[in-house]
């Protein structure tokens, strides 16, 4: 399974700029819908496309990788 890491990624930005970014504020800035970014950032399991992911990269200034993560179940 895909882990988006949105949330830890917007608390990272948050402490690093000392102030509160929301998701108006990165759907303004990267065209993205701010129901997208809530579903990216709640919803387990969300699809989404790679454009969504790249401006995501764009934004928040990193690689692929510390957007998504795939994960195995181990149960």
């Amino acid at each position: 399974m895909i882990r988006f890491r949105l949330k830890e990624l917007i608390a990272d930005l948050e402490f690093r700029e000392n102030r509160r970014v929301t998701l108006e504020e990165i759907s303004s800035s990267t065209g993205i819908h701010r129901t997208t970014l809530s579903k990216i950032a709640n919803q387990k399991g969300y699809n989404t496309t790679t454009d969504v992911l790249d401006k995501l990269c764009e934004y928040f200034s990193v690689p692929l990788e510390a957007i998504a993560q795939r994960f195995t179940d181990v149960s």
